[in-house]
């Protein structure tokens, strides 16, 4: 029995399950038993809300790319969306999704397996990207560049690569890029890239010595 009250349908726990076993191994490699098992109800009645695996995963699909969405729209709708206080997709992702969310790692699956989804949500994805930085051009808080698609591309790549290789990164640094105090190192150093370019001195530290081996 589950340990606390669910108020979700059963449609709902299902699919979230699902979600949760394809992040987690890749859909090839569940059964609808293993859903069913996990969401704790019939395989049968998987498949009466969901007609089939493949009609699961649809609907899983359509799932996160409304859930991703929403998370653009705060990003880049005016009224909603601020300049001055401009996120980034990573950090929208540490905001809504609770600690240990199976949505990064299945978004991972979705853009690495391509098929139409995984397309959808990425030209969602660079549309967000484009929109934002048009935003923040017009705010006087970026410059669009000489070729405004690429730097878009750019941005929205920097964001990708925290989502993708989550689990590397944590390795190497030592700390979840997720987490918010992940995010909050992450967020540092790349505004101070953006704001002040790679050759930078982070505040606080001295500069190289002088040609006569001075400060």
């Amino acid at each position: 029995m589950r340990s606390a009250p669910d108020d979700r349908t059963a449609r709902a726990v299902i699919r979230d399950e699902a979600l949760r076993l394809f992040a987690e191994h890749g859909p090839d490699a569940v059964t609808v038993r293993q859903i069913a098992a996990a969401a704790e109800v019939s395989p049968g009645l998987v498949i009466h809300h969901f007609g089939s695996k493949d009609g699961l995963r649809e609907a899983v699909d359509a799932h996160v790319l409304a859930m991703f969405g929403a998370m653009l729209e705060e990003l880049t709708t005016p009224g909603l969306y601020d300049p001055g206080a401009a996120g980034s997709l990573a950090e929208a992702v540490v905001r809504y999704l609770p600690p240990g969310s199976p949505v990064p790692g299945y978004l991972r699956r979705l853009l690495l397996a391509g098929g139409d989804s995984g397309r959808e949500l990425f030209r969602r994805l660079y549309q967000g990207s484009r929109t934002a930085l048009d935003a923040m051009s017009e705010a006087g808080l970026a410059a669009p560049g000489a070729d405004p698609a690429v730097r878009a591309a750019i941005l929205m790549s920097n964001d990708l690569a925290v989502l993708l290789l989550r689990e590397q990164l944590a390795e190497v640094l030592g700390e979840d890029p997720l987490s918010a105090a992940g995010m909050a190192r992450w967020g540092r150093e790349m505004l101070t890239i953006y704001a002040e370019g790679l050759m930078a001195v982070p505040p606080g530290t001295e500069g190289p010595p002088d040609s006569e081996g001075g400060r």
